[in-house]
């Protein structure tokens, strides 16, 4: 039986759609365009929804995967109008944005000795790392949870700055320390208050730099062992922060850090900014690494936990292809 949506979930689900509304109007434009009444499939319908899914960021791996399936269930069932295969491709992109990675433990749901459940957030400058940081302690402590922020991106006296206001914003406790401090010793600091203060949740930052790859495993490892004199499962998950908007470039980042992080989950920002929502096909199926969480605005509130489910029907549902005339 289906569970039935309360008023929270509707207003939720309709933000969702709300924040993508550019995403799926641009997607549903192109792909009419490829899908008018009365098309035949030929080798230049399938040259263009190749490459639709292509400027949608679907990713090229994904793109020839969902093109081959195409090719064999046309053959297969003999199909000879566009409109069978358009119902196909509806149905591969919603699925294509299932993952079969296991998520870790719920930090909602964790018993009083397993707390306090530490993320550690990276990514480069500018991808909305900082607000990312801020909008989730606000919705774990919406959630009833005590959460403590570490500021340790501390290159950058700005970053520390910035995340002060988000933490106060958002109503939580921060750890610093002065601009140039180990971010090892932040990172103990705030673990041990956390746990001192029976914490539930701790929000650790990290410097946002890829271009020197080994310094940056170097920093994560140095992090990781020096938390572990308290805690030794520390860090429950490494969560790595995206821009939507740069779209392949995104992809291409998240290759980068999963060679030097163990990267769990993946919080993608400024998705109601795109017209690129396909990225997050490219992301789950080229990479393996489920989306956490999806940034659909700017406030404190619109940073969401990602739901494939509502996510496909907001991007690819049912009102996809309502049209069939050319646009």
């Amino acid at each position: 039986m289906r569970k039935r949506m309360g008023f929270f979930d509707t207003f939720k689900l309709t933000k969702l759609r709300e924040g993508l509304q550019k995403s799926h109007d641009e997607f549903v434009r192109k792909i009419n365009r490829v899908f008018y009444q009365s098309r035949k499939i030929d080798d230049e319908l399938m040259a263009e929804i190749e490459e639709t899914l292509l400027l949608s960021d679907v990713g090229v791996a994904t793109t020839e995967r969902i093109m081959a399936h195409l090719v064999e269930e046309m053959q297969f069932k003999k199909w000879s109008e566009a409109s069978q295969l358009r119902d196909e491709l509806r149905l591969q992109l919603s699925e294509a944005i299932y993952t079969s990675v296991e998520p870790p433990p719920d930090p909602l749901l964790l018993k009083a000795g397993e707390k306090p459940f530490v993320i550690l957030i990276v990514g480069v400058n500018g991808v909305g790392k900082t607000t990312t940081i801020g909008k989730l302690a606000y919705n774990y402590r919406n959630e009833g949870k005590r959460v403590i922020i570490g500021a340790a991106d501390t290159f950058r006296a700005a970053a520390n700055q910035q995340l002060e206001i988000w933490a106060e914003r958002a109503g939580v406790e921060i750890v610093q320390q002065h601009h140039g401090a180990d971010p090892s010793a932040v990172a103990y600091d705030t673990l041990q208050s956390a746990i001192g203060k029976e914490a539930d949740i701790v929000l650790i930052d990290t410097a946002g730099r890829l271009h020197n790859k080994q310094h940056l495993m170097a920093e994560l490892e140095k992090m990781t062992r020096v938390m572990r004199k308290l805690k030794p499962d520390v860090p429950n998950e490494i969560l790595l922060v995206l821009d939507a908007t740069t779209g392949q470039n995104a992809l291409q980042q998240a290759r980068e850090f999963t060679k030097v992080a163990p990267i769990t989950g993946i919080v993608l920002t400024k998705l109601d900014g795109t017209a690129k929502g396909g990225i997050v096909i490219a992301l789950t199926n080229e990479l393996r690494v489920p989306v956490r969480y999806i940034g659909v605005g700017e406030k404190i509130g619109d940073l969401q936990p990602f739901d494939a489910a509502e996510f496909a029907g907001a991007m690819f549902g049912d009102a996809m292809f309502e049209t069939e005339e050319a646009v």
